[in-house]
């Protein structure tokens, strides 16, 4: 989304004091980059293996769980900004950059980042990607704000190593001014091998996309979280087809009281509010078994109880966090974090 690229953190949400911990908390432990790269995109693998991307061109990888990383661009990227990365392992990854035109692109690599294949360059002004999430290791989907009143979608069915459109008739009209945001590389989302999610703001209602079918029809549902040109749903997590979770909030007021999260136990066809929800807006989120994570620029906090009532448990910030077996999070400054238990 074209204004989150002028969003910087307020010194205020930089000021929250920490919660006071408790003995069965997690926490971050901060893993040193050697960057000062606003890292948004993450993909962890597991414990050892994680890629980040961000901005100035940046793309890191590390095979020893954050001790040391390895800095694997694509060539000739340092004006573009990886908001998504997509790993399958420590040599397989897909990078998505984000921006107008010619700046979202797609590159893909098969050797640990040593070569990188430009796989997709944006060619229509309009059209602004923001996210990217796999199926399996060959079929996939790259989002973009809506061209012409439909949002746009390619998908691949080669592990990213080439794209095509989904149609447009694919797509429920979009409301005035909705667009995904490209806050965390977690707009979109699958779980199992046919359904996929599509989290939207900016418009007058803050919506969720639902595909059951690989991304070939969608259909789009309301939520309760708060709408307007700076808030909406900005990531959408699901443990199964069935169990999900969206959050989100005003990005303009990190740490204001807009409604911030969703639940569906129905697949995305209805949402409902949690009962204590995270306090302030909320950029990433990602299960953990039966719990799940959430961060953004206040803080960090878990839900037990399937994201009915949360916990803050860190007032660091965040924007993206991933799941495989170990949590991984990463944010501002270089900052990436893997969570422990105290």
């Amino acid at each position: 989304m074209k204004s989150l690229l002028l969003v910087v953190a307020t010194a205020a949400s930089l000021l929250v004091a920490p919660p006071a911990a408790r003995a069965h908390d997690p926490s971050w432990q901060l893993r040193p980059t050697g960057t000062d790269a606003r890292l948004r995109g993450l993909s962890a693998v597991d414990s050892r293996v994680a890629w980040v991307g961000g901005s100035n061109g940046t793309v890191l990888r590390t095979r020893d769980g954050g001790r040391t990383w390895d800095s694997v661009p694509p060539p000739d990227t340092a004006a573009l900004d990886f908001r998504d990365v997509e790993a399958f392992d420590a040599r397989t990854a897909v990078a998505l950059s984000i921006g107008p035109g010619a700046s979202s692109r797609i590159y893909r690599t098969a050797d640990g980042g040593r070569t990188w294949v430009e796989a997709f360059r944006n060619a229509d002004p309009d059209a602004f990607y923001d996210c990217v999430a796999f199926f399996d290791r060959f079929r996939g989907l790259a989002v973009s704000d809506p061209v012409g009143g439909r949002f746009r979608v390619l998908a691949t069915r080669d592990g990213g190593r080439s794209w095509r459109q989904v149609p447009e008739d694919a797509f429920p009209p979009a409301l005035e001014g909705e667009f995904s945001f490209a806050a965390s590389g977690q707009c979109v989302t699958t779980a199992g091998p046919r359904d996929a999610w599509i989290a939207t703001g900016g418009g007058s209602r803050a919506r969720v996309l639902h595909s059951s079918d690989g991304g070939r029809h969608w259909a789009a549902t309301d939520t309760p979280l708060h709408p307007s040109a700076s808030a909406g749903v900005f990531a959408v997590a699901f443990r199964d087809p069935r169990r999900g979770v969206a959050v989100g909030g005003d990005f303009a007021d990190p740490s204001g009281a807009a409604a911030n999260l969703a639940l569906s136990r129905d697949g995305g066809r209805t949402w409902v509010g949690g009962t204590r929800p995270p306090e302030g807006y909320r950029s990433g989120v990602a299960w953990h078994g039966s719990s799940v994570v959430a961060v953004g620029p206040t803080g960090s906090d878990v839900s037990r109880d399937g994201g009915r009532t949360w916990r803050r448990f860190d007032a660091g910030s965040f924007d993206t966090v991933d799941c495989p077996t170990t949590c991984w999070a990463a944010g501002e400054k270089g900052r990436v974090g893997v969570l422990t238990r105290r």
